[in-house]
């Protein structure tokens, strides 16, 4: 009996020894898994935190792109602002040179002087103008237009008997100037009352 009672505690040892390593071994997958799910959790939130910082790094990027696009139209705007002030400040210059050359060439064509003069004044008279108006510059049509005061500046009022001439600019005593479809120099005019 000694001998079965032996082999009967082996056996009864062996299960329970086997309960005890499978609890064990069951405790440390256990512990494994629960170390990979932290793992998987901890990396999960590093995914997170990395794409978050990437969405601003790109948000930021692109508003500087953009702030970049808006200075760079704001300097080309303000260079051709300067370069159409500087422009429009000489012609304006030049302007009395113009109204000169306008008045010279009446007194040359009432003084009845030589046919040359008048001829070689017309002809550097034209070449100004042709190019000025390379230059955007038109003068302007007063003469019977409706008084504007948006184009013309009244210097006078001249009585008339004619009721269609009444309002209107009846003569134009400085000529009026466009520089690229807006006014340089109002036209100074006499107009009709």
């Amino acid at each position: 009996m000694g001998k079965m009672e032996n082999e009967e505690k082996i056996a009864q040892e062996t299960p329970e020894k086997e309960e005890v390593k499978a609890s064990k071994k069951a405790q440390k997958q256990d512990k494994k898994a629960s170390a990979q799910e932290q793992k998987i959790k901890d990396l999960e939130a590093k995914v997170e935190d990395l794409t978050q910082k990437n969405a601003e790094a790109k948000d930021n990027y692109m508003r500087l792109m953009a702030d970049f696009d808006n200075f760079r139209r704001r300097s080309s705007e303000s260079q051709l602002k300067l370069v159409s002030s500087a422009s429009a400040d000489v012609i304006k210059g030049i302007l009395p040179v113009l109204d000169d050359f306008e008045r010279a060439l009446k007194m040359l064509r009432e003084a009845d002087d030589s046919a040359a003069s008048v001829e070689g004044t017309e002809l550097i008279y034209n070449k100004l103008m042709a190019f000025l108006k390379t230059k955007g510059l038109e003068p302007m049509e007063a003469k019977g237009q409706p008084f504007d005061t948006d184009r013309h500046e009244a210097v006078a009022q001249f009585p008339v008997q004619d009721e269609e001439l009444k309002g209107k600019v009846f003569d134009v005593a400085l000529t009026g100037y466009l520089l690229n479809g807006e006014v340089l120099r109002y036209a100074k005019v006499v107009v009709g009352i």
